[in-house]
């Protein structure tokens, strides 16, 4: 499928996106000159979107920086595997497909019925990871958007007893990969939006016949529900992340009570 010219409503809903993308990166200083950056191309609409975005700054940024688009393929069945490569030619980027049957490993571990998503992903994870320290990659772009940053904070606090959300950049835990998420200040209606207005060949993530996360769930219903009742309120939370009082929690890691004294 060859890639198609935007819409005006793409080139609107696009130029919006691309200023909260540069934020980001501006941000968190995720992207600098002469920079290899990995985009992880799974064909939803959060990776064609961050692509999208990023080729568009590449082209106007005062810096160099390399993009591959990456995908894996996990050997589903019926997976059209000839979808991305034909989109990738299609814009002209540069691309690999991996081709790894991590599908048939996560059915043998995990039974019927029951959710595989987060097997899935650290194999999908493992293999983009060495991918990425094979050929001299030393930044790593997911499509993770704001929606998803809050969603983790809210999974982590009513199901793990953490403070923790997903950061818009981080050191991998093997210390080998810089991971950036650009979109981190795109909210998941944005890019549906930009999606169908951009017509990506969407591929559904429902081959696998797994269910989906069920917590993940239940957070995104609260979430919506909030939203609908309270408008803005995902958004203060947001904003909640980037706004932390150390010393009005509980932490002594973060903060040093022990030598906190008043005045007599």
């Amino acid at each position: 499928m060859i890639a198609t010219a935007p819409s005006r409503t793409a080139k609107k809903l696009g130029a919006h996106l691309r200023g909260l993308v540069g934020k980001a990166i501006e941000d968190f200083a995720m992207i600098a000159a002469g920079d290899r950056v990995m985009v992880c191309l799974s064909g939803g609409k959060d990776s064609y979107t961050l692509l999208d975005m990023l080729l568009s700054l590449q082209r106007s940024a005062p810096i160099d920086f390399e993009l591959i688009a990456v995908n894996l393929d996990q050997k589903q069945p019926g997976f059209p595997a000839d979808i991305l490569p034909n989109y990738l030619r299609g814009v002209g980027v540069p691309f690999e497909i991996i081709e790894q049957d991590t599908y048939s490993v996560v059915k043998r571990v995990i039974p019927e019925r029951k959710t595989r998503c987060r097997l899935c992903s650290r194999l999908r994870r493992r293999a983009l990871y060495q991918y990425a320290a094979d050929h001299g990659i030393n930044k790593i772009a997911l499509g993770h958007h704001h929606d998803d940053i809050v969603e983790t904070l809210f999974l982590n606090l009513f199901f793990g007893g953490r403070m923790k959300a997903m950061p818009p950049k981080l050191v991998s835990d093997d210390q080998r990969n810089v991971v950036i998420r650009p979109l981190a200040y795109v909210s998941e209606r944005e890019i549906e939006r930009y999606a169908r207005a951009r017509q990506f060949p969407i591929i559904p993530c429902k081959l696998c016949g797994s269910n989906d996360n069920a917590q993940r769930k239940i957070i995104k219903q609260m979430l919506a529900d909030w939203e609908r009742e309270f408008p803005g309120r995902t958004e203060s939370i947001f904003s909640a992340l980037r706004n932390v009082e150390a010393s009005h929690l509980a932490d002594p890691r973060l903060y040093d009570f022990v030598t906190v004294a008043g005045h007599a």
